[in-house]
């Protein structure tokens, strides 16, 4: 008999609303329906799991919503538009996981996380929200909020401070929820962004990164596996390239010798090997629709403390 396992289960911004989709409700119930039912996969083995997930795409939505109010209200801050965020995403998941998991409990937690406000990343925006502008109306924007925006494929997108997390405020309040045996929603988009003043917590202008949250979550909550949902099968090396090979199995030492992209895979290889690293457990990367397989270790790319590593050949392409 299998045991059931503590599975925390990191969901990308985009996998809710797609690259190219238009930025609109139904689209977004659409893509959480999908990803509902690879989440009920899990669940239903008994598995307690924990959900967290990106918000991109929607917490940009929401600073360009709030901007059409023009000089007649102040811009709201990026934690008020963070919690906004993950209220919005978690209903529209419980809604969904209601239909696929009939008399299960499911939880949203509206997650601060702490921050160091001397935190590098202050100084150097990487992380991406919003749209895709062209490159000219960008810099418009740019120019008129004082953003700071990156190229982004034939374009320019916004990107902001990413800073490290460093304690999830409603840690105990997760774990509540777990052990009244609820599936859990919680740390949206990172979780919402504050520092420790010593009166109190305040929130800052920045979105934490999902999966280096994930990481500490599943740390905190000493899950058994930590599973990060991608659009890709699996991570490869030497990406977009003649060489490009999957890595379907690695330990946390083989992934130093490799460089991923920083504003994609990065970040999720990053998180994987620091999960597995501080708790001795397994991470797992791949596609959402391959969520039970890539939990039973058969798929995606699978990174353990000892293993040997395991490369698929380079692709044959065409000449």
């Amino acid at each position: 008999m299998i045991r059931p396992q503590r599975v925390v289960v990191a969901l990308g911004g985009n996998a809710l609303l797609r690259r190219g989709e238009p930025l609109d409700a139904e689209h977004q119930r659409a893509n959480v329906r999908i990803a509902a039912r690879a989440i009920a996969e899990l669940a239903r083995s008994g598995n307690e799991v924990i959900v967290t997930h990106g918000n991109g795409p929607q917490v940009g939505l929401l600073a360009l919503q709030a901007d059409a109010y023009g000089d007649h209200v102040a811009p709201y801050p990026l934690d008020v538009l963070g919690a906004e965020s993950e209220g919005m995403i978690g209903y529209l998941l419980e809604q969904s996981l209601d239909g696929e998991l009939p008399g299960r409990e499911v939880a949203t937690v509206l997650t601060q996380v702490v921050v160091d406000p001397g935190d590098p990343a202050f100084d150097h925006p990487t992380k991406p929200i919003g749209p895709v502008y062209p490159t000219k109306e960008g810099r418009a924007l740019a120019r008129r909020h004082g953003w700071t925006m990156a190229p982004d494929g034939d374009g320019v997108r916004r990107v902001i401070p990413s800073p490290a997390p460093r304690r999830i405020v409603e840690l105990a309040s997760i774990v509540t929820l777990l052990d009244a045996g609820a599936l859990v929603l919680c740390a949206g988009g990172g979780g919402i962004p504050v520092v420790d003043t010593g009166d109190g917590l305040r929130g800052i202008e920045a979105v934490v990164d999902k999966d280096a949250t994930a990481a500490l979550l599943a740390h905190d909550l000493h899950a058994d596996v930590l599973v990060i949902l991608t659009d890709v099968p699996a991570v490869q090396i030497a990406w977009r390239t003649p060489t490009a090979r999957t890595l379907r199995r690695a330990t946390p030492h083989d992934l130093r010798h490799y460089d991923f992209a920083a504003g994609s895979m990065g970040p999720k290889v990053t998180a994987a090997a620091r999960f597995v690293l501080d708790t001795g457990g397994r991470a797992a990367i791949g596609r959402l629709d391959d969520a039970p397989a890539l939990l039973a270790g058969t798929t995606g790319t699978q990174i353990l403390p000892t293993t040997p590593l395991v490369l698929d050949p380079p692709e044959r392409r065409p000449a």
